[in-house]
């Protein structure tokens, strides 16, 4: 793998103070997108020759919540469509939760498991509704994109009705040619009970507080999740020099809605809020920044290093 040093300004910046509100500055698409370019020449290069030429070029991509992930992905779908006159769907693992009934089972048939009382972790998304979305995609298909609302059941939330669907590759339609799959949790893999159970008996900020066989019940279910990982053709994965800054980050955020609005979590709500997801961070960030697609070869995945003011400090390519 080889590492890239950003200009020594950022490594060195200040923190912003806690109640300020962030301003995020896009130093990430400068990178990004000329990696992406050329990843999609070789698989275009590629496919020419394959069984499906017409299969979309498939991008993942991890952003560690509050670096900065929804302005990259914006930039890099409009570069790909008006620059290489290819259609892009954004696609956000958020819209694959489950539906508001089938996770009030979930939480009720395990509810001693803190891990999943809410959407959030591996095993709270609809993993039959992914695999039956990524297929038809993959063969340019008619295809009704879910949408989820965070907002309904007073925050709960509810994958909204399908009358409400987005639909693609309709007849007589520019078809899709590529997909960017984004979200907290996207290119996570499963450990072995082995590792999850070393990984619990380790100094932690949240593993401690949970049992083993609850973790081992996330990490079971997150081996489902590899039907869509293992359609990436390219990664992209925004870490945080420091993963703990996600709470500083979130609290920003709050405290800016409570200033702005009148409304927005406490610092107490917060650090339970963080808390909830923070355990898959602990366990599945490590494998991430090993590599997703090792397997499929080197240079498919690009690791864009941010320190506390959400800056680039290092690039590595793997």
């Amino acid at each position: 793998m080889a590492a890239s040093p950003i200009a020594s300004a950022n490594a060195t910046a200040t923190a912003e103070a806690p109640h300020e509100s962030p301003t995020i500055i896009d130093d990430k698409s400068p990178h990004c997108i000329p990696f992406i370019l050329n990843r999609l020449h070789a698989y275009q290069a590629e496919k020419a020759s394959s069984s499906n030429p017409n299969r979309p070029f498939v991008i993942g991509l991890n952003g560690v919540q509050g670096a900065g992930k929804t302005t990259l992905v914006s930039a890099l779908a409009q570069t790909l469509k008006e620059k290489e006159g290819l259609e892009t769907l954004v696609l956000s693992i958020d819209d694959l939760y489950l539906k508001r009934e089938d996770q009030v089972k979930l939480a009720e048939e395990n509810k001693d498991n803190k891990l999943v009382q809410y959407r959030g972790e591996p095993g709270t998304h609809d993993i039959p509704l992914a695999t039956s979305l990524i297929n038809s995609l993959l063969h340019s298909k008619e295809t009704s994109i879910p949408s989820y609302s965070k907002h309904l059941f007073s925050g709960l939330g509810d994958r909204l009705p399908p009358s409400e669907f987005h639909h693609v590759n309709k007849p007589n339609s520019t078809p899709i040619r590529v997909i960017i799959l984004e979200g907290w949790c996207v290119g996570f893999r499963s450990l072995s009970n082995a590792k999850v159970a070393e990984k619990q008996a380790s100094p932690s900020i949240t593993l401690g507080k949970h049992k083993l066989e609850h973790l081992e019940f996330v990490n079971d279910k997150l081996k489902e999740y590899d039907i869509m990982t293992n359609e990436f053709d390219a990664f992209i994965h925004i870490d945080a020099e420091d993963t703990k800054y996600v709470y500083e980050w979130r609290e920003q955020q709050e405290a800016a809605l409570r200033r702005e609005k009148g409304t927005g979590m406490s610092k107490e709500e917060v650090v339970r809020f963080v808390d909830g997801y923070f355990p898959a961070y602990e366990l599945y960030v490590d494998g991430v920044r090993s590599g997703v697609l090792v397997e499929k070869g080197e240079g498919r995945q690009l690791r864009l290093v941010v320190g506390r003011d959400r800056k680039v400090l290092r690039v590595v390519e793997i």
